[in-house]
C-alpha cells in the first residue's frame, strides 16, 4: 500500500511538473484588433503565425487571444478583406496588444499561391493572375461570383444554361474547356467521365469561399496535365478563421422574351456553419439550394445550307432539308442518290434502283401500255434525272423546348473536420457533394438531368508540405442526348429506312413520274414535236416539284407524334429512359456514367532545411486513375464487356532565387506519363524585376501540354449526325479503317457539290480524297509571356501582359465518310445518303503548328472619397489561321477585343451603402464546334453577335444585425444575347438579397 501510495505521488508529481513545462514553453497572445482611422474594432480578422498552421481570428469587437507553443521569436500576420496586411515579430508573451489596420482600397497587395504554389505577393507572380477576394465576391454586380469571372480581364464565359457557364481563357473556348483545370480546395473539380467541369453544380457554395485565383495560360509545369491553356483556383474558408452561422437568402426574377414564360422567378438559399473547439478542432458544414426556370435555346435558322437556302433564307417551307439549330430528330436523306441505288434498273434489292426498274417496266394505260422509254425514246436514267432533282430531304424534327424540362435546380453539400496535431500539422477530412438539373452542348444539347458529383478528401498539411489524397465520384443521373431523343421518338414512331423515307421517296417518285408522263402526253395530243413535249414535261416537273414535296411530307408525316400528347410522352418517357444506342426494340438517349477519379499528390518546401534567403526549392508528385463506367453507352467496351482504366503519373521541382531584392528568378520543370502516350516533359522559366519598389516587370517561358481525355481516348458514341469514337489505334481496327476505305467529309461535300451541279458521279469521284491517320499524340504548347505591374501611390494599379502561343500536335476534329452500303457498293453515291454510309469524327492533331498571341491591360484608380473606377481591355487573334486545313475545325472560339469598365464604391462616406456598375463588351466572332452542321462551319456563317450588357448593384450594410441587403441586375438594357452556337439567349436577371454573417 505504502509503494503504491509512493508509485501515486511521483506520478501526480511528473503530472504537474510536465503542466507548468508545457505552460512555460507557451506563448500567449491576446488584445485587440482596430480600424486606424475610426478607432472601431474589426471583427472576423486573422492573426497567423507565419509558416504554421497556428492561428486564431477577432471577435465581434475585435479581440482576439492565441495561445501558442511555437517557440520565439516569430511572426504573426494580421490580415483582413479590405486592410493593408501588418506582420508584427513576437519575442515574449504579450497581452493588451492593439494593433491598427489601415485600409486597403483597391487590389494589389494580395498573396497567392496559385502561380508559383508557395506565397507570394501579386504583384511580384513570374505570371499573370487575376484574384477575386471577399471583397470582390460581396460587392460584384452579378447573380453569383461565378458568373462575376466574366469581368476578369480576357475571361471569356459560354453560357449554356443558368447553371452551366464554362470559363474560358486566351482562345480555344468550348462550352466544356478541356484547357482550363478547376481546382476546388486542391481538388481537380472535373467530372471524371467528360473531364471538364459542370460550372459550379459540384464547386463551392458562395458563403464559403474566400478567394477565387484565375492563372491564365499555360501552368502544367506545376499542375500537370490539362492546365493548358488556364486554371482557376476556388479556396474555401477556414472553420478555425471564419466562425459562426451564416446565411443568405436571394431571390428574384429572370426575364428572356424568346423563353415559353418571358418572366420567371428564381431562387438561391445557402447556410454555413463553422465551430472551432479549443483552437484544436474545426468543424464545417455547409448547404445551398438553387431552383429557377432556365434559359431557352430557341434557333430555329436553317443551317444546312442545304438545296440553295442560306442561314437566314432556310425555313421548314422552303426548304425540303430543313436542319434547325435547336430542332432535333431531323434525319436527313439525298432524295436522288436514294432513290438512284447503283445505278442499276431492278427491285431495290442488292443496291439496284427500283425507280428505274419501274420506269423501264411499268406500262402506261392511257399510251396503249407502252413503258414511258418507248414513249418518250429516252432512256430510263435520261428519264430518272428529269423527274428526280438531286436535293436532301429531312425528317421532321422536334424543338428543344418539346425535349427539355427548362426547371432546373442545384443542390450542394459540404461538410468538413480540421484537427490541429500541434501548431505545424493539421488533418483535414472534407467532403463536397453537388447534385443538380443543367444542359450541356456537345455534339449534342445534353439535358442533364438528376446529375451528381461527389469529392472526398483527406489530407495533411504542414506549413512547407502537403499530402492529400481524393476521389471523385461521377453519376450522370437521368441524363439524355436531346438529338438522340428527337430521333428515336421518330424512330419509334415510323422507322426511317424502312418506313418514312421510303413513303417520302414513293409518293414523290410516284407524284413526279405520272406528272411527266400526263405533260409529255398533253403537248403530243397538242400536236406539239416530241422534243417540245419533253421541254414542257420539265418544266411542269419543275413548277409542281414543291408541291409534291409538300404532298410526300404530308404522307410520311401522317400520325406523327404531337408533343403534349399521350402517345407522345410515353414514347418520350421511353427513349429518354433507354440507355445509348438503344437495342433491337428501339433508340435509347439516355446515357449513363458512373466513371470515378482516383487521385493523390505531394508537394514539399525544403524552406526549413534550406533558407529562402539561399534558395527556394519545392518538390512535388501524383498518381492518377480514371476508371471509365458508361455501360457502354459512352465509352468502347473490351471483348469481355468491361470498360476501360486509364493510369497516369508525375512529378515536378521548382527553384528559385531572389537577388538583392530586385530580381527573382525561377525554373520548373515537370514529368508526365499516361499508359497510352509517351512521357511528357513540361519545363518554366521566369523572371520578376521590381523597379524603384513599384514597378514589376516579369517575363516567362514555359511548355504545357494537354493528355487527351477519356472521351478523346475512348469514346464510343453513336449520334445523330455522327459515330463519335476514340483517337487511338484500337477504333480504326474495330471499324475496319483500312479493309473499308473512308474519305475526308469535306472532299465528299466536294463530291455531292459537284454531282449536284451536273457532274457524273464518275467524274465527281476524283474529288474524293482517302484519309490516312498519321497517329494521335498529346497536345502541347509553347508560351512567351512578358508583363508588368504597378502600385501607384496606393492609388493607381495597373497590369498589362502579352503572350504569344504556338501549339504543337494541336487536338481539333475530324471526320470521315465510310460506304456502308449492302456488300459495300464502292458506288459513290452511296457516301451521300444516311442509309448507305457510316460518318465518324474522332480527335485528330493539326497537321501544321497553330499560333496565336493576344494582350490584356488592366487599370483601377481610387478617385476620392473612395469611388474607383476601372477598366480591362483584351485581345486574342489565330495568328495563321489561313494555313489551316479547309474542314480542320480549331474551335478558337474567341472575340478579338473584349472589354469592361466599371465604377464603383464599397462604402459611400462610411454610410454602409456600397454600389457597382459594370459594362462589358464584346465583338462579334465565329464559333466552331462539331454541334453545328458541318457546311455552315466550313463557310464561316456560325457567327455569334457581337454583345454589350450592363450591370449593377446597390448594397447596404446593416451592421447592427451584422447583415448586408443587396438589390441588383444583369444585362439591364434587356437585349438578349447568346455566347456560342446552338446555347440559349440570356436575358436580364434582377435580385434581391439578404446575406447575415
Amino acid at each position: 500500500m505504502t509503494k503504491l501510495t509512493a508509485y501515486r505521488r511521483l506520478i501526480w508529481l511528473f503530472f504537474f511538473v510536465g503542466v507548468h513545462l508545457a505552460a512555460w514553453g507557451q506563448t500567449r497572445l491576446a488584445g485587440q484588433v482596430i480600424h486606424a482611422v475610426n478607432r472601431s474594432g474589426l471583427s472576423g480578422i486573422s492573426i497567423a503565425v507565419k509558416g504554421k498552421v497556428a492561428g486564431t481570428i477577432t471577435d465581434e469587437n475585435g479581440k482576439f487571444a492565441l495561445v501558442t507553443a511555437v517557440p520565439t521569436p516569430f511572426t504573426i500576420a494580421v490580415t483582413g478583406v479590405g486592410f493593408q496586411t501588418q506582420e508584427r515579430t513576437i519575442t515574449s508573451d504579450q497581452v493588451g496588444l492593439t494593433i491598427e489596420l489601415q485600409e486597403q482600397p483597391i487590389l494589389g497587395q494580395e498573396v497567392i499561391v496559385s502561380a508559383s504554389r508557395v506565397e507570394e505577393s501579386v504583384m511580384k507572380s513570374p505570371v499573370s493572375v487575376e484574384k477575386m477576394d471577399l471583397r470582390a465576391i460581396q460587392s460584384t454586380p452579378a447573380a453569383t461570383f461565378y458568373d462575376a469571372l466574366n469581368n476578369l480581364k480576357g475571361v471569356d464565359m459560354s453560357t449554356q444554361s443558368l447553371t452551366f457557364r464554362s470559363v474560358n481563357v486566351r482562345g480555344f473556348g468550348a462550352n466544356g474547356n478541356l484547357r482550363v483545370v478547376q481546382l476546388v480546395d486542391g481538388m481537380d473539380n472535373q467530372a471524371p467521365g467528360l473531364n471538364f467541369s459542370i460550372g459550379n453544380i459540384a464547386g463551392v457554395s458562395e458563403l464559403d469561399l474566400e478567394s477565387v485565383e484565375l492563372l491564365p495560360g499555360a501552368a502544367s509545369a506545376l499542375y500537370g496535365p490539362n492546365a493548358i491553356n488556364g486554371l482557376l483556383m476556388m479556396t474555401s474558408k477556414s472553420p478555425f478563421l471564419y466562425q459562426g452561422l451564416s446565411a443568405q437568402v436571394k431571390a428574384g426574377a429572370m426575364n428572356a422574351v424568346n423563353r415559353s414564360t418571358a418572366v420567371t422567378p428564381y431562387y438561391d438559399l445557402a447556410v454555413r456553419y463553422a465551430k472551432a473547439f479549443r483552437n484544436r478542432w474545426a468543424v464545417k458544414a455547409n448547404v445551398s439550394y438553387l431552383k429557377a426556370t432556365d434559359w431557352q435555346a430557341t434557333d430555329y435558322r436553317d443551317q444546312s445550307f442545304a438545296n440553295g437556302t442560306t442561314l437566314e433564307t432556310g425555313t421548314p417551307q422552303n426548304n425540303p432539308g430543313y436542319d434547325g439549330i435547336n430542332v432535333y430528330g431531323d434525319a436527313s436523306a439525298n432524295l436522288y442518290s436514294s432513290l438512284y441505288g447503283n445505278g442499276q434498273p431492278g427491285t431495290g434489292a442488292n443496291g439496284t434502283s427500283q425507280l428505274l426498274g419501274l420506269i423501264e417496266s411499268t406500262q402506261i394505260p392511257f399510251a396503249n401500255n407502252l413503258t414511258l422509254p418507248q414513249l418518250t425514246g429516252q432512256t430510263s436514267q435520261q428519264l430518272f434525272n428529269a423527274i428526280i432533282p438531286n436535293i436532301t430531304i429531312s425528317r421532321t424534327g422536334y424543338r428543344e423546348q418539346d425535349l427539355i424540362d427548362y426547371k432546373i435546380s442545384n443542390l450542394k453539400l459540404s461538410g468538413a473536420i480540421h484537427y490541429r496535431i500541434n501548431d505545424a500539422l493539421e488533418l483535414i477530412g472534407q467532403a463536397n457533394w453537388g447534385t443538380g438539373t443543367t444542359v450541356y452542348t456537345g455534339i449534342d444539347r445534353f439535358y442533364i438531368k438528376g446529375f451528381s458529383l461527389g469529392q472526398y478528401k483527406l489530407e495533411l498539411k504542414g506549413a512547407n508540405f502537403f499530402i492529400r489524397a481524393y476521389t471523385t465520384q461521377e453519376r450522370s443521373g437521368d441524363a439524355y442526348a436531346t438529338s438522340i431523343l428527337g430521333q428515336g421518338i421518330n424512330e419509334a414512331w415510323k422507322g426511317s429506312v424502312a418506313g418514312w423515307f421510303p413513303q417520302f421517296f414513293g409518293s414523290y417518285a410516284q407524284s413526279a413520274l405520272l406528272g411527266y408522263a400526263q405533260s409529255y402526253l398533253g403537248s403530243v395530243s397538242n400536236g406539239q414535236s416530241s422534243a417540245a413535249a419533253l421541254a414542257n414535261a420539265q418544266t411542269f416537273v419543275n413548277s409542281q416539284q414543291n408541291a409534291w414535296l409538300s404532298v410526300a411530307r404530308g404522307i410520311a408525316d401522317n400520325g406523327r407524334l404531337v408533343p403534349g400528347s399521350p402517345a407522345f410522352q410515353q414514347t418520350f418517357e421511353t427513349v429518354a429512359a433507354k440507355p445509348i444506342p438503344g437495342n433491337e426494340q428501339g433508340v435509347g438517349a439516355r446515357f449513363v456514367d458512373k466513371t470515378n477519379l482516383y487521385h493523390g499528390e505531394f508537394m514539399y518546401n525544403f524552406s526549413r532545411l534550406i533558407k529562402p534567403s539561399t534558395l527556394e526549392l519545392i518538390v512535388g508528385g501524383n498518381v492518377r486513375q480514371y476508371a471509365l463506367n458508361s455501360n457502354g453507352t459512352i465509352f468502347l467496351t473490351k471483348d469481355d464487356g468491361s470498360e476501360y482504366t486509364i493510369n497516369e503519373f508525375g512529378g515536378y521541382a521548382q527553384a528559385a532565387k531572389t537577388i538583392a531584392g530586385v530580381l527573382k528568378l525561377a525554373g520548373s520543370i515537370r514529368y508526365d506519363k499516361n499508359q497510352n502516350f509517351k512521357p511528357q516533359i513540361s519545363p518554366r522559366l521566369s523572371a520578376v524585376v521590381t523597379v524603384a519598389g513599384i514597378h514589376n516587370f516579369r517575363a516567362s517561358f514555359q511548355q504545357g501540354f494537354r493528355i487527351p481525355t477519356t472521351q478523346s481516348q475512348y469514346i464510343n458514341l453513336n449520334t445523330p449526325t455522327a459515330r463519335l469514337i476514340g483517337g487511338l489505334p484500337v477504333f480504326a481496327q474495330k471499324y475496319n479503317f483500312a479493309g473499308s476505305p473512308v474519305y475526308t467529309s469535306t472532299s465528299v461535300l466536294a463530291f455531292a457539290s459537284a454531282v449536284q451541279n451536273g457532274a457524273s458521279p464518275a467524274q465527281a469521284s476524283a474529288l474524293l480524297q482517302r484519309f490516312t491517320n498519321p497517329g494521335y499524340d498529346p497536345e502541347r504548347v509553347e508560351t512567351y509571356e512578358v508583363g508588368y505591374k504597378a502600385l501607384i501611390k496606393n492609388r493607381l494599379f495597373i497590369d498589362a501582359y502579352y503572350y504569344y502561343n504556338r501549339f504543337l500536335n494541336f487536338e481539333g476534329s475530324q471526320a470521315v465518310v465510310q460506304d456502308n452500303s449492302p456488300g459495300g457498293s464502292g458506288f459513290p453515291l452511296s457516301l451521300l445518303s444516311a442509309t448507305t454510309r457510316s460518318v465518324y469524327s474522332f480527335p485528330a492533331n493539326a497537321p501544321i503548328q497553330l499560333k496565336n498571341a493576344g494582350w490584356a491591360v488592366s487599370v483601377d484608380c481610387v478617385l476620392p472619397q473612395n469611388f474607383m473606377v476601372g477598366g480591362n481591355i483584351s485581345f486574342n487573334t489565330l495568328l495563321n489561321s489561313s494555313e489551316i486545313p479547309y474542314g480542320f475545325l480549331t474551335g478558337f472560339n474567341t472575340p478579338n477585343y473584349r472589354y469592361n469598365v466599371s465604377i464603383g464604391n464599397r462604402n459611400i462616406r462610411q454610410t454602409g451603402i456600397g454600389v457597382n456598375v459594370v459594362w462589358r463588351h464584346q465583338n462579334a466572332f465565329v464559333w466552331e464546334s462539331s454541334f453545328a452542321n458541318i457546311e455552315a462551319t466550313n463557310r464561316r456563317q456560325t457567327i455569334i453577335p457581337a454583345f454589350g450588357t450592363l450591370d449593377a448593384q446597390v448594397n447596404k450594410r446593416l451592421s447592427q444585425y451584422r447583415a448586408t441587403l443587396k438589390l441588383g441586375g444583369t444585362n439591364l438594357l434587356g437585349t438578349l444575347y447568346t455566347q456560342s452556337w446552338g446555347n440559349p439567349l440570356i436575358g436580364s436577371q434582377y435580385y434581391v438579397s439578404l446575406l447575415i454573417d
